[in-house]
């Protein structure tokens, strides 16, 4: 499949976000506010009605999703090392960390997956089946890992972090929708019909909502003065990240399809919610927005070649 056939759908819709809202065809507000839509609504439908229908077979996924949880870690650890080499101040090393290791799998990582032919993977499932089992679980480890690295920068570890930590995870609306899918799935329910085609409705608008929402929210969040930084941290979430994604796929066993998935997961950019959750615990803002426009510019080049080489 043509390089531009995948990717060009996802960009040109960020493109477009950029666009209307630079261009304010749309109000100042309106891609915010689809993007908080998309984000309370949108995507956990999504995640909750495949998750209902499929985490079953989430043992399929195993081997992937190791390789996506190792491929994080193996981030972090990166994120860690490249913020002493640069000298990131300690305050500010939480953030660089977690823009190195939170992409932005729901609103870039799916689409270009769900570009690809859904062909068969491991154990049988669909290549998209596949996606979603291995977002859902990651989304609450970048919740949970986000919090963590932004609260060790700012306080040893200890009570303090508890109730932050605690509050960060009980208002994500994703991440409920995911344990929800979860549990629904494990007692064996189904959905009626009408419910289940009312959430497959809002699923399939989040995705090119989501991808507007990002296009708008690059022109709205504030910018730094000083790349280096983030261009650093960029760097490990979009070329360090999927390397070790591919090494821990191949150490695993992983097919030529898998790695694939893994690899455009890992090569996400910087999910825009690092910065609200800078803002929110006191990060480094300037370096939270830089590292989110410099990962999406560096995503288009590890992108194009995962798609196109792998």
């Amino acid at each position: 499949m043509p390089i531009l056939d995948v990717l060009a759908p996802v960009f040109l819709l960020i493109a477009l976000g950029v666009a209307l809202q630079r261009s304010r065809f749309v109000s100042p507000t309106f891609l915010l506010e689809a993007n908080r839509v998309t984000y309370w609504l949108g995507l956990p439908a999504l995640l909750f009605s495949q998750l209902a229908s499929s985490f079953h077979e989430i043992g399929e996924a195993r081997l992937m999703l190791g390789a996506m949880f190792a491929g994080t870690l193996g981030a972090i650890g990166a994120g860690y090392l490249g913020a002493r080499l640069q000298r990131v101040p300690g305050a500010s090393t939480g953030t660089y960390v977690h823009g190195a290791m939170r992409g932005n799998l729901a609103f870039v990582g799916l689409p270009i997956i769900f570009a690809l032919p859904d062909q068969p993977v491991a154990g049988g499932l669909t290549l998209r089946a596949a996606a979603i089992l291995i977002v859902a679980p990651m989304m609450v480890s970048y919740n949970v890992g986000g919090v963590v690295v932004l609260l060790l920068s700012q306080h040893a570890a200890g009570w303090r972090m508890i109730r932050p930590f605690a509050k960060q995870l009980v208002t994500t609306p994703p991440l409920i929708a995911t344990v929800a899918g979860i549990v629904f799935a494990l007692a064996g329910w189904r959905l009626p019909a009408a419910i289940d085609k009312t959430f497959a409705a809002l699923g399939e608008m989040a995705l090119p909502l989501g991808l507007l929402g990002v296009g708008g929210s690059l022109v709205t969040v504030r910018l730094g003065t000083a790349w280096p930084h983030p261009l650093g941290s960029a760097l490990v979430k979009t070329l360090v990240s999927p390397a070790l994604g591919w090494a821990f796929g191949r150490w695993l066993g992983l097919g030529a399809v898998e790695l694939k998935v893994i690899m455009i997961l890992m090569a996400c950019p910087t999910a825009i919610v690092s910065y609200t959750m800078a803002v929110e615990m006191k990060g480094d803002v300037a370096l939270a927005s830089g590292t989110i426009i410099c990962s999406v510019l560096c995503s288009v080049v590890t992108l194009a070649v995962i798609v196109g080489a792998f």
